[in-house]
């Protein structure tokens, strides 16, 4: 008879933790599909036999997991059933991921240039999500070792930037350097809050409830907060003539990029 067991996951809350807990739950036969609410923090697993297996893998995972309930269940529900199988939201997760790219690209050139570490931090937060869109969209039907793999790569690169992006602020903060142009700041800055934009309506005009969709959405969001960030540095900046607004952006982003790039490193284990 068919089990369908929901927990509550209250530190589930990005695709990164998604992944985690496919794998981990990759290697038990008796499961037969998993329904993602991420931002209900919700797992429903169908399954054989008793959930006491699952919850401890589950548990094993650290991101305070409960039970919720279990039921037995003739079939799996369509939400369920139908995951994985979308091709056009793969097709917009693609097309984000390509915009996310491009922005990346954009806005380390012109940190680069304008002197400016709110900008390369914003840029490696870009990278940081196209890495995880990458994992996602890439290990699709691959092995476990495969994914393990590619989360490990993706999260060594990842942090490589963010230490390096730290030292530099630190760098910056106790030697002397140029104030960053706060125009080329804001520039970029809404440029790249117009492309998350259209990110977020391309994802919201899917009206998918898939959890990997949602995810994008939260992502995207947390992107647009950012650029919000660096624009309102750009404008201290202005205002004040100080390079230390754009450092203080700078370290907070970094500081997020670097805490994403360990949760994928999590995933290689």
């Amino acid at each position: 008879m068919m089990q369908k067991t929901v927990f509550n996951i209250a530190k589930m809350d990005c695709p990164s933790e998604e992944q985690m807990i496919r794998m981990k739950l990759a290697g038990c036969r008796s499961i037969h599909a998993l329904d993602f609410d991420i931002p209900g923090r919700r797992l429903t697993v169908y399954h054989e036999g008793g959930h006491e297996a699952v919850f401890k893998q589950l548990d094993s995972l650290k991101f305070d997991t409960t039970l919720i309930g279990s039921e037995a269940v003739d079939t799996i529900e369509q939400g369920a059933a139908a995951q994985g199988q979308g091709k056009a939201e793969r097709a917009l997760l693609w097309q984000v991921l390509a915009i996310n790219l491009f922005f990346f690209f954009l806005e380390a050139v012109s940190g680069v240039l304008a002197g400016s570490m709110g900008l390369l931090a914003d840029s490696l937060d870009m990278l940081a999500d196209s890495a995880v869109y990458a994992l996602a969209l890439l290990a699709v039907g691959g092995t476990v070792q495969r994914k393990k793999k590619t989360a490990f790569s993706a999260g060594v690169f990842q942090l490589v930037l963010a230490l390096w992006g730290f030292a530099e602020v630190v760098k910056r903060f106790i030697g002397w350097e140029r104030v960053p142009d706060f125009k080329t700041m804001i520039a970029v800055s809404l440029f790249a809050l117009a492309g998350n934009a259209f990110c977020l309506y391309l994802l919201q005009k899917s009206k998918s409830r898939e959890a990997h969709m949602q995810a994008s959405m939260i992502f995207t969001s947390n992107d647009i907060i950012v650029n919000l960030g660096v624009i309102a540095a750009g404008a201290f900046t202005l205002w004040t003539h100080s390079k230390y607004p754009d450092l203080i952006v700078g370290t907070i982003v970094f500081v997020l990029v670097g805490s994403g790039a360990w949760k994928i490193l999590k995933l290689a284990r």
